[in-house]
């Protein structure tokens, strides 16, 4: 193998990032925990019919998924393996509680119309993939900066979606189901992927290029 195809290689395997590591070296779009890793479309689609309400959630789902990745952090060498999942799901499970107390008591308007999701935070899986992957095992700076960003990456494409079906809602009404949220998300999806493709073929070029 020429030099060049190994350098075009080993720059394709660096873009590979694992997601069980804390993110150093990081944007919004990745190694999407939505777009990429495909993790929390439940939510995602169901609750994206408007800006308001996918604020809602995004707020909620990154208070859960900071709070929860502190404590398990703090006490992670105290957690038995064979009880880890179980605590976990236990303090996601409280953050979550207090996140619909507190929207039940000051965002009813909102709380009302995603309050089956706010529920159901706690079985989110790229809150508790986190969580184990990353908060169990690390301290609680790099837990609190993996946290925040997974959750800035979970909210932009929650809001991005909910501010693309308000707009085209009033001439393509299927926008507002989830079905319709399920076709623009896969566009979104699409879209991402052919510019990080065109991004990798550019990059491999000026490599060869340089190698040449």
């Amino acid at each position: 193998m020429s030099r060049a195809n190994q350098l075009a290689d080993t720059s394709k395997n660096a873009e590979i990032k694992d997601v069980a590591e804390p993110r150093r070296g990081w944007d919004v779009f990745s190694n999407n925990v939505a777009t990429v890793q495909l993790l929390g479309l439940c939510p995602l689609l169901a609750v994206s019919s408007s800006i308001a309400t996918a604020l809602g959630l995004a707020v909620a789902s990154t208070f859960v998924l900071i709070g929860s990745a502190t404590i398990v952090s703090l006490i992670r060498k105290l957690i038995p393996d064979n009880v880890r999942l179980p605590i976990f799901v236990l303090v996601i499970a409280t953050f979550t509680t207090v996140a619909v107390m507190i929207m039940e008591a000051f965002l009813w308007s909102i709380y009302w119309q995603i309050a089956l999701f706010m529920q159901i935070i706690v079985t989110n899986c790229m809150i508790l993939g986190r969580i184990n992957l990353v908060a169990s095992r690390s301290t609680v700076g790099q837990s609190i900066i993996d946290a925040g960003k997974t959750s800035i990456e979970f909210a932009f494409i929650l809001l991005l979606l909910g501010a693309v079906r308000e707009v085209i809602m009033p001439v393509f009404p299927l926008a507002q189901h989830p079905a319709g949220a399920f076709l623009i998300f896969g566009l979104l999806i699409a879209l991402q992927n052919t510019v990080g493709d065109f991004k990798q073929k550019r990059q491999r070029r000026r490599i060869i290029a340089t190698a040449s």
